[in-house]
């Protein structure tokens, strides 16, 4: 009997043990909940060591500080494909297309019909072969060829500018203007682009240019956005990701020996700010951003202050007065940095040129 009432003892003592420390982690965890709110109203703080800076979780959260773009009335919509032509001219129109979507296959290092380009897709840069708004779209693109370029100063017709972007965005040669491909993806621009006229004014065309900021921007915050919102799709080293075939990237690489080169559109940063705040990380677009307008040009900054190939540039721009002022590389009629023009602040050199055409 004894034995008994022993036995019942130590069980109870144990199950009252055993509150006793569940009770006391309760207690220990809702102090630790109270506290973080206390010194951290906006969530705990990370650390990032690759850039030595910190975000607290308001910081890193999606769409912080984005403000939802408006549709305006005269928005660009890209045609539907149902409505290309049957016979040859609509199979020009969707083998263009296929050479837009997936370039390298055809002129990439595995290509099938040359092997003269970096790897990456024509709509790595133009998204969804060109048709999205805001995504560096084809909308007026034929409507506004022949022109006078102001990089190489002469006009050019449309297949010269796409002979360019196989120089400097693809990083390689240029191919055949006469060819069947170059024909093919003009014919797909074209039926893009139909209906719009020569210097219509189209909102969604292109890339969104962005305020200028009042400093410059930066590589260092850039690199902290980078590793928190794109390092997962384009790799810590910005090498993205090849496709199981390996012949194209499914998320294209942003600097090193496979990406667009010096000379290319997107290594002006207003350019690339203004790409990335529209349609990056994957899923964001400009009517659901995912990024500030400071976030867009930090990353831009970053991105750009990566190495990539050097395209010889001495003979672009020879009209001082027309070279951009985010363009990279002097001389410039003003007198500021290289540095300054990459990076910014931008307004001041903006308002040096404006006096300077007073």
């Amino acid at each position: 009997m004894a034995k008994k009432i022993r036995s019942e003892t130590e069980k109870a003592l144990m199950n009252v043990s055993r509150a006793i420390v569940l009770i006391s982690v309760f207690f220990i965890v809702l102090v630790g909940i109270l506290l973080s709110l206390l010194f951290f109203p906006q969530g705990p703080a990370v650390f990032f060591p690759e850039t030595g800076s910190t975000a607290n979780a308001t910081m890193l959260a999606a769409s912080a500080g984005s403000t939802p773009g408006t549709i305006s009335a005269d928005t660009w919509k890209a045609p539907d494909v149902s409505t290309i032509p049957a016979g040859k001219s609509g199979e020009m129109i969707r083998y263009g297309k296929e050479l837009l979507a997936h370039t390298s296959n055809y002129f990439g290092p595995k290509g099938s019909i040359a092997q003269i380009t970096n790897g990456m897709n024509c709509q790595n840069c133009h998204l969804d072969a060109g048709s999205r708004l805001f995504g560096n779209n084809y909308a007026g693109f034929i409507a506004s060829y022949p022109k006078k370029s102001g990089r190489g100063n002469k006009v050019e017709p449309a297949s010269e500018r796409i002979a360019e972007c196989f120089e400097r965005s693809l990083a390689g040669k240029v191919p055949d203007t006469s060819s069947k491909e170059i024909q093919s993806i003009l014919a797909y621009m074209k039926w893009m682009g139909k209906g719009v006229q020569k210097k219509q004014k189209l909102f969604g065309a292109a890339t969104e240019k962005l305020a200028f900021m009042d400093v410059a921007a930066d590589p260092k915050k850039g690199k902290a956005v980078f590793i928190l919102k794109c390092k997962r799709c384009h790799g810590i080293e910005g090498e993205g990701l090849l496709a199981a075939d390996k012949k194209e990237y499914t998320y294209p690489p942003l600097w090193g020996k496979h990406s667009y080169n010096d000379g290319a559109g997107m290594y002006r940063i207003s350019n690339f700010a203004g790409f990335v705040k529209n349609n990056m990380p994957y899923g964001a677009t400009y009517q659901n951003p995912q990024l500030t307008d400071e976030e867009a040009w930090n990353v831009a900054a970053f991105v750009n202050s990566q190495p990539r190939l050097h395209k010889d540039q001495h003979n672009d721009w020879k009209d001082l007065q027309k070279k951009p002022i985010d363009f990279a590389f002097g001389p410039y009629t003003d007198t500021f940095s290289e540095k300054q023009h990459k990076y910014g602040p931008f307004k001041p050199i903006k308002e040096a040129h404006k006096n300077q055409s007073i």
